[in-house]
């Protein structure tokens, strides 16, 4: 027989188990970079947000829209939406390097939440909601 394969009982023990878990664990202790686990938890749970958020979207437009489950899977698909401040300098330049363009601005949108113009990313005056869709093809 295989030197490799081990016959898997049924059964464990809660000592064996102990054991077993106390060695995965040294494992990854001493082989895996800690900030490795740390960032693929991190995309792990960026995945299950994404799936989720698409499942409500979808899930909407059934609803809301009257849309079959078909064409609602559909028209998630063909564009993606985002919003920033007008202080964000730095997210407007990302989604723009990526194909997103502005389509909307909603003038004083996040003073009139906060209840006063807020200071922003340099000073500048955080007050206005600028929206950016990408269309997909």
């Amino acid at each position: 027989m295989n030197a490799s394969k081990k016959i898997i009982r049924e059964e464990i023990t809660r000592e064996e188990l102990n054991s077993l878990v106390d060695k995965a664990a040294d494992l990854i202790r001493t082989a895996v970079d800690y900030k490795f686990i740390l960032v693929l938890l991190f995309l792990k749970r960026l995945n299950d947000l994404w799936k989720n958020e698409k499942g409500q979207v979808k899930e909407r437009l059934v609803k809301e829209a009257g849309l079959s489950e078909k064409e609602a899977e559909n028209m998630q698909k063909k564009k993606l939406l985002v919003s920033t401040s007008n202080d964000d300098l730095p997210a407007l330049a990302f989604y723009q390097s990526r194909g997103f363009q502005i389509y909307e601005v909603k003038p004083n949108v996040i003073a009139e939440k906060h209840g006063r113009i807020l200071e922003g990313i340099g000073g500048l005056p955080a007050r206005d909601e600028l929206r950016l869709r990408k269309i997909l093809y």
